[in-house]
């Protein structure tokens, strides 16, 4: 099949930031794209080749968008399976697989595919409803503190609340969920996995993320992680090993914990373009974007090893802004040496929404650390 300048179309899922870093990758190459997303404002709108307006999760609107085209990807995971299998039995190829996305759309799911597999992760209970945790705890069945999840439909830090007493309960939506025991880790990585249509696997560097305390965002993501390679190995091991049951399509990113005594524990997964590869962008000799195009389409892999030191810092609203969003001191971060600032086109900020990221290369880690900390201590996303 011919892919550039030619009739091929490509259907991306989801319109937002990650899905316009796809775009960046489909526009060089020439390659025709069709876009649906709910929010007429969204990012990947200004270019695509046609946008339709929409919810990801309605059948007929879903399964419509899908008809004509080719192959047919996902920037966000919450999107309408059924249309999507309906697709794929018509001939329409999904990617990742709709079996992928029903085992990882469902956090409850995610987790019993796991100790199925034998796969290490947290111990966790799961709840039809959340109102069912009170009578739990009553009963000794679990204690605290925990991590409740909304099984489904939760992301960047939301369907997401440490629990560390029965108050810490109140206000919660009463709906499928899981306990997850906390776990006592030293750090938190995630590894990118991408497999291709042809077989062809291969892995990205380790990275480490540092997390806000409150919103539960990634603030940092260093690539590589500073860590031993014995560990960065077994983290690698265990992430090939969730991508060859899940079997999917395109990338994976996966999630880990490196506890205290140095076990490796999946914590989730993401099948799609993921916040902890964007460093790729400027760090890599292949960015997860083209990667994942690369993927899908079966052409050959690129190399993933990185060329340089990165530390990504997520630009997120300011607590106690919402409104148009006014960037101040851009023009300072940008006299730095090594730095890469992404504007995703988001026209509303609110508190810890993603309106962004800047990329901080340099031969010298602990260096390009640094600067990453004064990039985030001076750049501010606030209403204007």
């Amino acid at each position: 099949m011919h892919f550039f300048s030619s009739n091929f179309k490509l259907g991306i899922l989801g319109g937002g930031q990650l899905g316009k870093m796809l775009l960046y990758e489909t526009r060089k190459w020439d390659i025709q794209t069709k876009v649906l997303d709910a929010s007429n404002e969204a990012p990947c709108k200004i270019a695509c080749n046609e946008f339709v307006l929409g919810s990801l999760l309605d059948f007929d609107t879903v399964y419509n968008f899908g008809k004509d085209v080719d192959v047919l990807t996902i920037e966000i995971e919450n999107v309408n399976v059924d249309a999507l299998e309906k697709l794929e039995q018509e001939g329409v190829k999904v990617y990742p697989p709709t079996k992928t996305l029903r085992t990882i759309q469902n956090k409850a799911t995610q987790k019993l595919f796991y100790t199925d597999n034998d796969i290490p992760t947290s111990p966790f209970t799961r709840f039809a409803y959340t109102s069912e945790i009170e009578d739990s705890i009553s009963n000794g069945g679990l204690q605290f503190p925990f991590v409740w999840k909304s099984a489904q439909f939760g992301y960047d830090g939301q369907g997401v609340k440490v629990v560390r007493k029965i108050e810490d309960l109140k206000g919660l939506p009463n709906l499928e969920c899981i306990a997850e025991e906390m776990v006592d880790f030293k750090n938190e990585l995630a590894v990118i996995v991408v497999r291709s249509t042809n077989g062809e696997v291969r892995t990205y560097p380790v990275v480490e993320m540092e997390f806000h305390p409150e919103a539960n965002q990634v603030e940092y993501v260093i690539c590589p992680a500073r860590i031993e390679d014995s560990i960065a190995q077994k983290a690698v091991a265990v992430a090939l090993k969730v991508s060859e049951h899940l079997e999917h399509i395109g990338l994976l990113a996966v999630e880990l914990f490196q506890t205290k005594d140095n076990q490796i524990l999946v914590n989730e997964v993401a099948p799609r373009p993921h916040n902890s590869g964007h460093c790729s962008i400027e760090a890599s000799y292949t960015n997860q974007f083209e990667q994942h195009i690369r993927a899908i389409l079966g052409l050959p892999l690129g190399k993933t090893n990185s060329k340089v030191a990165g530390v990504m810092v997520n630009l997120v609203g300011a607590e106690g802004h919402t409104g148009a969003v006014s960037y101040q001191n851009i023009d300072s971060i940008l006299q730095m040496e090594g730095v890469t600032p992404h504007i995703y086109g988001k026209k509303q900020t609110r508190p810890f929404r993603k309106m962004g990221h800047v990329t901080i290369v340099d031969e010298d880690m602990n260096r390009a650390r640094k600067v990453a900390q004064q990039v985030k201590e001076t750049i501010k996303v606030i209403s204007s």
